[in-house]
């Protein structure tokens, strides 16, 4: 009996809990977990406690035209370097202002003109806590009031001139009755001026302070005919002021006594602006870096692999070669499509005979050597393969019109210059259905009408070397070079013989002192190739030895992954 007593009594008290148990969890406010109502209260309170972005906090940073926890710059910043940090974005909007790369896991869209920031947005929950109504208090009433509306969005922009560079846009639902006090939507820094333009700014300064002969000077690319220092190049750089120096196959010997011979001249030309230093070094047979290295293969040889990522590190190992050695100029990639098979000089220096594989491979190879900070130089504009002599020799007539050489020879080049050509070498080539009178290089309506007007290249435009005999052997140099500054060469070059060099700059001085020139032509290129200069960092600091072992291993790196 009491066995049977116990029993009721365990399943009374057991009933009594569950129902205990029961009422206290439906109970509000009782025994929750900090999933429930009394965490998301302590979060609300933390939440509006929690410290905001301040409106003189959000303007100081815009005067260095950034925003709060983004670490780049409108107007400075490269896309390159967002990728790097940010990685590639969720998004990319396209637009006729810019382009919008949308990171939302860091509330912030970044807009790019060419490249550059020129537009930093955030859209951070703490903008949310600012209203209207302090942003006036704060900051007084806006430079300039905009509104946007959309199937979306109905916003007021109020825009402030934080300083002559940059702009702070406070962009809020627009006010109505029913909300007159809206808070922040998102906000936006805009650089005034981009890197660039503040670059040209100061190019247009520097311009102004040259005289004549510096700026003729720079109009050059000299070749010099030593393996060291002589009192020729000193000359050529303290009196006459060269931009650029090209090394030949004879001024080369072996990698420590071409560094040295690229320091003993930098050295030298350390009070004026940087120098230029050229190259030719396509690969394959035309191949002029010095040292046991590693042989590479021939554009024929890549073009019949048709692998654009090969091309792109194939460009990036020859931009390490380049600047290894302490040039900063590449006389490559070749974009001549070897159409004629009895051309005696383009060859397997040209990728293939097909425009759309020289324009896919070529293009590749001239962004892989810009990866390295190095210049490319397409050429040999308006291409070379279809001739039947060699300009180093003879000079090539092409009888082409210029709709057939629409349909060939200018594809590639017209592409490379829409993805970025910084600079293209005009051949010695007579095309006379364009110009019975002058072969390209001394051409206005090659350079002027057909490369900057028709293709729309904005770069430096240098000549092949004026002493082959394509020219030599029909003009006189002086003369020569002469009408291709007039027809709109930026820069000449003559790669051999001192004479030769001292004559063309005498011959461009007296063209202008006689009006034949004008002075505001030679500023024309000489801007150019300052922009050019401080677009790639070029200095005259030393360069260091070159690690020989080091290249090899990279080239045999690329050639395995792709060739074996």
């Amino acid at each position: 009996m009491f066995k049977k007593i116990s029993l009721i009594i365990l399943f009374i008290l057991v009933l009594l809990t569950v129902i205990y148990l029961i009422f206290w969890k439906d109970e509000p406010g009782q025994n929750q977990s900090p999933s429930t109502n009394e965490e998301a209260q302590n979060t609300d309170e933390g939440e509006n406690s929690e410290e905001t972005y301040t409106i003189d906090e959000i303007f100081s940073k815009a005067k260095d035209g950034m925003i709060i926890d983004t670490p780049f710059v409108a107007g400075q910043t490269e896309k390159n370097e967002v990728i790097e940090a940010f990685g590639e974005p969720k998004q990319l909007d396209r637009t006729t202002v810019a382009d919008y790369a949308n990171y939302p896991n860091k509330d912030v869209t970044i807009g790019y003109q060419n490249s550059i920031i020129v537009d930093l947005r955030s859209y951070h929950e703490k903008l949310q806590k600012i209203h209207y109504e302090q942003i006036l208090d704060s900051l007084g009433e806006p430079q300039e009031v905009k509104y946007y509306q959309d199937q979306d969005y109905d916003q007021i922009i109020l825009i402030y001139k934080v300083n002559e560079a940059f702009q702070l846009k406070w962009v809020l639902d627009k006010p109505t009755d029913d909300k007159p006090n809206p808070n922040v939507h998102h906000i936006s820094v805009v650089a005034m001026k981009t890197r660039e333009e503040n670059k040209e700014t100061d190019v247009t300064e520097q311009l102004e302070h040259m005289s004549l002969d510096e700026k003729l000077g720079q109009l050059i690319f000299a070749g010099v005919s030593g393996t060291e220092l002589s009192d020729e190049e000193k000359q050529l750089i303290h009196d006459y002021k060269v931009g650029g120096i090209i090394f030949n196959i004879h001024n080369i010997t072996s990698p420590s006594q071409t560094v040295n011979y690229i320091n003993q001249l930098k050295a030298e030309n350390t009070d004026n602006i940087p120098l230029f230093f050229g190259i030719d070094q396509e690969g394959g047979r035309v191949a002029k870096i010095p040292g046991d290295l590693k042989a590479l293969p021939t554009n024929l040889e890549i073009g019949e692999i048709n692998n654009s990522d090969f091309s792109f590190e194939y460009g990036n190992i020859l931009g390490k070669l380049v600047r290894s050695f302490g040039f900063n100029v590449n006389f490559a990639p070749v974009l001549d499509i070897n159409s004629n098979p009895n051309n005696p000089v383009i060859g397997d220096r040209s990728f293939g005979n097909n425009p759309d594989l020289v324009s896919k491979l070529g293009i590749q190879t001239m962004k892989g050597i810009q990866d390295e900070n190095i210049i490319p130089t397409i050429k040999h504009f308006p291409g070379h393969g279809d001739t039947s002599v060699d300009s180093h020799l003879e000079l090539p007539v092409v009888n082409k019109t210029l709709e057939e050489l629409e349909a060939l020879e200018l594809i590639p080049f017209e592409n490379a210059i829409n993805e970025g050509a910084d600079m293209v070498m005009i051949a010695h080539i007579l095309l006379p259905k364009l110009d019975e009178k002058f072969p390209s290089s001394m051409s206005k309506v090659v350079i002027t009408e057909l490369l900057r007007e028709k293709l729309g290249f904005s770069g430096v435009v240098i000549t092949d070397d004026m002493t082959m005999e394509a020219i030599t052997d029909h003009y006189d140099i002086v003369d020569a070079s002469v009408e291709s500054i007039k027809a709109g060469t930026d820069i000449i070059m003559v790669a051999h013989h001192y004479e030769n060099i001292i004559k063309v700059i005498s011959s461009l001085k007296t063209a202008v002192e006689a009006g034949e020139i004008s002075e505001e032509r030679i500023d024309e290129s000489v801007t150019r190739i300052l922009k050019l200069k401080r677009k790639y960092k070029i200095d005259n600091s030393s360069v260091h030895e070159v690690d020989i072992h080091e290249l090899n291993q990279q080239i045999e790196n690329v050639l395995n992954k792709y060739m074996n």
